[in-house]
């Protein structure tokens, strides 16, 4: 039986981190935290809503309406995000401004990636 962490049925030429080789406890440590950011709904929908917006930032004021949750309940899953490396924020005057961390993004595209097919 392999000691892989996930079944991989054709890893010859695969440059994706997860099949290539285990996680280090480090490593697994802080991908867990960033996958339990995730993992919860509005989060997640949170996350894709920055990430998807024009010009890259959003204020917290267009985030809002779209959730069926109280002000507190968004501004608690916005530091989540951010406290697990996924978002950056700013404030100015009296709003904060968030933007996806382009290097989390990478990061999290590097893991999740398909692995390479005849490479």
């Amino acid at each position: 039986m392999s000691n892989k962490l996930l079944p991989v049925l054709d890893a010859a030429g695969c440059e994706n981190p997860l099949v290539r080789e285990p996680l280090t406890e480090p490593d697994a440590v802080a991908l867990a935290r960033v996958f339990k950011a995730l993992a919860d709904p509005v989060r997640l929908r949170l996350f894709s809503m920055i990430a998807s917006y024009e010009g890259g930032e959003v204020c917290v004021c267009n985030l809002t309406d779209a959730f069926d949750v109280t002000q507190p309940t968004i501004s608690h899953h916005l530091k989540v995000l951010r406290d697990a490396g996924l978002t950056d924020s700013q404030r100015r005057g009296t709003w904060v401004y968030y933007r996806v961390r382009p290097q989390a993004l990478a990061r999290l595209s590097e893991l999740l990636a398909p692995a390479a097919v005849g490479a």
